[in-house]
């Protein structure tokens, strides 16, 4: 019997981006509900899209071709970490849904599983990039699939 919220997550998942429909229920619902809300306060554009992102990116990081609960909560990155509108007047990098703020060895794991060889060599930095590439390819194969 499905739970509630699994029916809502379900009924959400044609209407969210690829990436965040393979993922859990908690990330379906979580990027949608902030959607629909910053769409009411920044209208149906970029903005909102961004912000959804920004909410998802504080609960759940990019591994691989979907987004998976992070072991804690919190912004993933710098540019996460400012907020608007100082996020606006000062982009910086982001890490593309990579949990940047984890441990050196959460992201050795992620690395790992991401098919990446001897994570224990590379710098924290160079750690994240490698992650964010093979996200970015894992992402691009369940597309064509």
């Amino acid at each position: 019997m499905m739970t509630d919220k699994h029916r809502q997550a379900e009924e959400m998942r044609d209407e969210v981006p690829s990436t965040v429909a393979r993922s859990d229920d908690k990330a379906v619902r979580t990027y949608k509900k902030t959607l629909e809300a910053a769409e009411e306060t920044y209208g149906d554009g970029e903005r909102a899209h961004r912000t959804a992102y920004a909410s998802l990116k504080h609960t759940h990081e990019k591994v691989g071709d979907h987004w998976e609960p992070k072991e804690h909560q919190g912004p993933s990155d710098p540019q996460a970490a400012q907020g608007a509108p100082a996020s606006q007047q000062r982009p910086r990098p982001t890490a593309q849904g990579v949990d940047a703020n984890a441990s050196k060895g959460h992201l050795d794991q992620v690395a790992r599983r991401v098919g990446i060889d001897n994570p224990q060599d590379l710098g924290r930095d160079e750690l994240v990039r490698a992650i964010e590439k093979a996200n970015a390819r894992a992402t691009a194969r369940a597309r064509k699939r």
